[in-house]
């Protein structure tokens, strides 16, 4: 059985180090008589934090939790197969496998967009193993974050937490289906934050929490809860690096934050839209800053060709430092403010932007070789 492992480039080379690869958190076959693992309005996030002191044994969690997460196998048409079916019943189809979870009491579960791309049909099998056939509500591969439907299914929903809550060193809970294995727990603790892993559509993810709770393929899609049982992130993508296999204790997920927004979106129409500057930002922390002669603020590593952002003339990164140890894009101008709101990082610079409506123009103070410039920008549709 052939697998193949999608590998998506990391955004800012300096948010994980230089020349990683990040590995969406599923797998495929190119078989046709094979099962195959692949590796809106909801409640507001809590705000309650995620180091409370009543923090729950991860026991505990996964017995409150469980009962509301599913695995899920999405059936999708071999490339070229021209929708033919195999006489000996193979159709010459994929199978997908990834996990996800209720939010709601109507049957509405979040997953991966990257677990549900593509699929023909979809099919759900609850930890009691009850199956039922789902249907696809809305996808954005944009922050790959997916909603499809099981009404038959009576699921107990997670809570979203509030993701801008976290700390580094905070206790985090797993549960999916690694590789088929149905309704695994595995813990671990916040690593990092504020990362920036790529989109199945190659767009930025920011504010990604890193941690080092397992992840394998068959996890995309499932919960990181917090020590409270609260829902803080979707595992979407492990770092493998040159083997791109298993496990090697990096693991990202998409924040709940983001979450919360996107499928509120999802629920309503079906999609979700972004409005587009088309840069990847990174921060120019005070470190960075005295390392590089670079002011603070959010330096465009790159920009994408055709984006508002390169046509009010933006420049990217031209070369690249060490500090800390960690590769730095150097050299691209450093946006310092947006509508005279001053920029401090990246996450801050996404947040402002995506809080904002495609076609709106704004007013975009940049640093360039010491010189001080302010552009309007009118927004693009990114949906």
């Amino acid at each position: 059985m052939r697998l193949l492992k999608p590998v998506a480039a990391v955004a800012a080379a300096a948010a994980v180090g230089s020349g990683v690869a990040v590995v969406a958190v599923h797998e495929t076959s190119g078989t046709s008589s094979s099962t195959t693992i692949i590796t809106r309005t909801v409640p507001a996030p809590s705000p309650v934090a995620a180091t409370s002191s009543s923090g729950l044994t991860p026991a505990a969690i996964y017995e409150r939790s469980v009962g509301g997460i599913v695995e899920i196998t999405s059936t999708i048409p071999a490339s070229g197969s021209g929708g033919s079916t195999d006489p000996f019943g193979g159709g010459g189809a994929e199978t997908a496998q990834g996990t996800g979870f209720a939010i709601d009491d109507n049957g509405d579960i979040v997953t991966n967009a990257h677990v549900v791309a593509g699929a023909s049909r979809i099919s759900v099998r609850t930890s009691d193993g009850t199956t039922a056939s789902a249907t696809l509500v809305g996808s954005d591969p944009t922050t790959d974050v997916a909603v499809i439907k099981a009404s038959s299914l009576h699921l107990k929903p997670l809570t979203l937490g509030d993701s801008s809550a976290l700390r580094v060193g905070d206790p985090v809970v797993a549960i999916g289906d690694p590789f088929g294995y149905t309704d695994t727990l595995t813990t671990g603790v916040v690593s990092a934050l504020h990362r920036t892993i790529t989109s199945p559509n190659n767009h930025p993810i920011n504010g990604a929490i890193q941690t080092d709770a397992a992840i394998n393929h068959g996890n995309s899609g499932g919960p990181l809860l917090d020590g409270n049982g609260q829902v803080i992130g979707i595992t979407s993508q492990i770092y493998a690096g040159s083997s791109q296999s298993g496990n090697v204790g990096i693991g990202f997920a998409v924040p709940s934050n983001t979450v919360h927004t996107i499928v509120n979106e999802l629920l309503k129409t079906g999609k979700a839209t972004h409005a587009f500057l088309g840069i990847y930002p990174q921060t120019v922390t005070g470190e960075i800053s005295r390392a590089t002669g670079m002011p603070e603020g959010v330096e465009v590593a790159n920009v994408a060709s055709g984006s508002p952002a390169a046509r009010a003339g933006l420049h990217g990164a031209t070369g690249q430092s060490t500090v800390g140890g960690a590769p730095v894009p150097t050299g691209g101008d450093v946006i310092t403010a947006v509508n005279g709101q001053p920029m401090r990082s990246a996450d801050a610079l996404v947040s402002k932007i995506l809080g904002l409506r495609a076609g709106s123009t704004i007013s975009l103070t940049y640093v360039r070789a010491g010189h001080t410039t302010t552009v309007s920008v009118t927004l693009a549709s990114l949906s």
